[in-house]
C-alpha cells in the first residue's frame, strides 16, 4: 500500500512541475515516467485490495464474536441481577420478620411491665391508705381520750376548788385553761395526723408519677420510626390516675 501512495505522489510531482502549454490550461508530461508509475499503482492494488478485504472479513467477525460474547455477558448480567434483587429481596423479608418479631416481644414486654407496676403501684396505694387511716383513727382516738382524760381531770379540779369558796374564783380559771390546753391539744393530735396522712399520700404520688413516666417513656421508645421498619404494628396503651 505504501509503493500506492508512492507512485500517486510521484504522479502529482510530475503534472505540477510539467511544462505547460500556452494559452490553455493543458501541460506537457513525459509519457514513458507516467505509464510506468501507472503501473506501478496497477501491480500494487490487488494485493493491497485483498489485504483490505481481509481485514474487513476479520473486522465482520471480529463484530459477530463480540456481538455474541457481549450478548452473553448481558444476559450472566441479567441473571445475576435477577439473583441479587431476589437475594436481598428475600433478606429484606426476613429482616422485616425479625424486627417486627422484635417490637411485638417489645410491646409485650412493656405492657406486662406496666401492668405489673400499676398493679404494685394500687396495691402499695391501698397498704399506704389502709396504714394512713388505721393510723389516723389511733392518733384521733388518742386525742380524744387525751381530751376526754383532760375534761375529767377539770372536772374533778373544778369540783375539789367549787369546794373551798376562797379559791372559787381561781378555780374557774383554772378549770377554763385546763379545758382550753385539752382542745388545743386535741386540736394539735389532729393537725399532725392530718399532715402524717398528706406525707403518705404524696409520696404515693410521686411513686405514680415515676410509674407514668416510665410507662410513657417506653411508649415513646415504641413510636419511633426506627422500630416500625415502616410497616410495624404498634398498640398504645394509655394509663390515668
Amino acid at each position: 500500500m505504501y509503493r500506492v501512495f508512492e507512485a500517486l505522489d510521484e504522479l502529482v510531482t510530475i503534472v505540477e512541475e510539467a511544462r505547460g502549454v500556452p494559452m490553455t490550461s493543458s501541460c506537457v508530461v513525459p509519457r514513458g515516467d507516467v505509464l510506468e508509475l501507472l503501473d506501478d499503482v496497477r501491480d500494487a492494488l490487488p494485493g493491497e485490495v485483498d489485504d483490505a478485504q481481509d481485514v474487513l472479513d476479520k473486522r465482520d467477525d471480529l463484530l459477530l464474536a463480540a456481538r455474541k460474547e457481549a450478548g452473553e455477558t448481558v444476559a450472566g448480567a441479567n441473571e445475576e441481577a435477577e439473583r441479587t434483587v431476589s437475594d436481598a429481596t428475600s433478606e429484606a423479608e426476613r429482616i422485616l420478620a425479625d424486627a417486627r418479631a422484635r417490637a411485638e416481644q417489645m410491646l409485650g414486654d412493656a405492657h406486662n411491665e406496666a401492668e405489673r407496676m400499676v398493679a404494685g403501684g394500687q396495691a402499695e396505694y391501698q397498704n399506704l391508705t389502709e396504714r394512713s387511716r388505721a393510723e389516723s383513727e389511733r392518733m384521733i382516738q388518742a386525742g380524744r381520750d387525751a381530751y376526754d382524760r383532760a375534761i375529767e381531770d377539770a372536772r374533778a379540779e373544778q369540783a375539789r376548788l367549787v369546794s373551798q369558796t376562797e379559791v372559787v374564783q381561781a378555780a374557774h380559771a383554772e378549770s377554763a385553761r385546763i379545758v382550753d390546753e385539752a382542745h388545743a391539744e386535741a386540736d394539735r393530735q389532729r393537725a399532725d395526723c392530718d399532715a402524717y396522712v398528706d406525707g403518705k399520700l404524696a409520696e404515693f404520688s410521686e411513686l405514680l408519677a415515676t410509674t407514668l413516666r416510665t410507662v410513657d417513656s417506653g411508649r415513646n421508645h415504641l413510636r419511633s420510626p426506627s422500630t416500625g421498619h415502616g410497616g410495624g404494628r404498634s398498640t398504645l396503651y394509655d394509663y390515668q390516675v
